[in-house]
């Protein structure tokens, strides 16, 4: 994936642009929550999207002239990966802060890379340790601690609430997305976001429409504005261009492991910004889920 010239030193500095990465996807969920005092969960997702198309159409132009007859057979790969995967990660989360915290949600996604190694393993039969199997499991124990109040206990009885098992199934369709990115053509970052913007927005179209007819549009104030600023600008912009700079610095590995500190940055941002309370068994599922996850990845099988 070719990066375009910066100048800047920070921009050749892997630690740096990998922390930006997830500092600002960790704020998504914090934005989110916010979002819900402004708009309706499918209503910013499509906005977002399709802003995200606009904006960097004028800059993405040039490489969708190139690629039209070079990646023809991909496009429909490139769609589905941003209608299936990004869109619908994106309706779910924003549905599911209407019903659940920003902390919750923050360590929940730290859920994901356990759902990307099982679908490996069941679709792709690779290999699975033992010692991979106990981070995994102390992954799943992590998350049903935090969507649980710290009684997992409870879940055979009562399941999990409204929010948490949105949320959860937001991350089995992001799992889904990480797991279809082997597919991805060869092409430049610029046009691949596009692309991924472009099927997001086709998705989520007929779900803010559904949306609207529920309940009038309403214009959003400028807290509302600026949180779509945010989230157009820094967790889909900026973190994907860090991330995909990361990358191309230090390879996929070990870029990969930086996202752990997504769950991290949103519940220290949720209590920060939204002032939500964070408590010992937050604490307790983000060290298992985080943990868990270090800990499989360390065993993994080569």
């Amino acid at each position: 994936m070719t990066m375009p010239k910066f100048p800047t030193n920070w921009f050749n500095n892997a630690y740096i642009v990998l922390i930006i990465a997830p500092l600002f996807w960790g704020g998504n969920a914090v934005a989110g929550k916010l979002a819900t005092l402004d708009w309706q969960p499918f209503t910013i997702t499509c906005f977002r999207w399709f802003l995200t198309m606009v904006i960097l159409a004028p800059f993405a132009l040039p490489h969708i002239k190139r690629g039209v007859n070079v990646h023809r057979k991909s496009w429909m790969t490139l769609f589905l990966l941003g209608a299936v995967g990004m869109a619908m990660f994106n309706l779910l989360m924003y549905l599911s802060l209407n019903y659940t915290t920003a902390v919750n949600v923050s360590i929940e996604q730290a859920a994901m890379p356990a759902m990307i190694m099982l679908a490996n393993f069941i679709f792709l039969s690779q290999r699975v340790s033992v010692l991979q199997i106990v981070g995994l499991l102390a992954c799943v124990l992590g998350v049903l601690i935090t969507a649980t109040e710290g009684q997992p206990w409870t879940f055979i009885e009562q399941g999990l609430n409204r929010g948490d098992a949105i949320m959860l199934l937001a991350c089995v369709f992001y799992a889904g997305y990480t797991f279809g990115l082997r597919w991805k053509p060869t092409i430049h970052w610029l046009l691949f976001i596009w692309m991924i913007a472009l099927g997001a927005t086709t998705m989520s179209l007929p779900f803010m429409l559904w949306e609207l007819s529920q309940q009038a549009f309403e214009m959003p104030s400028i807290r509302g504005w600026l949180v779509m600023f945010y989230v157009v600008v820094f967790p889909t912009v900026v973190s994907q261009i860090s991330y995909a700079r990361g990358v191309e610095l230090i390879g996929g590995n070990r870029a990969g492991l930086f996202i752990n500190l997504v769950p991290i940055f949103g519940s220290l941002l949720a209590v920060l910004v939204l002032g939500e309370q964070f408590h010992l068994y937050h604490a307790a599922g983000l060290v298992l889920v985080v943990g868990g996850i270090m800990f499989a990845e360390r065993f993994s099988v080569k």
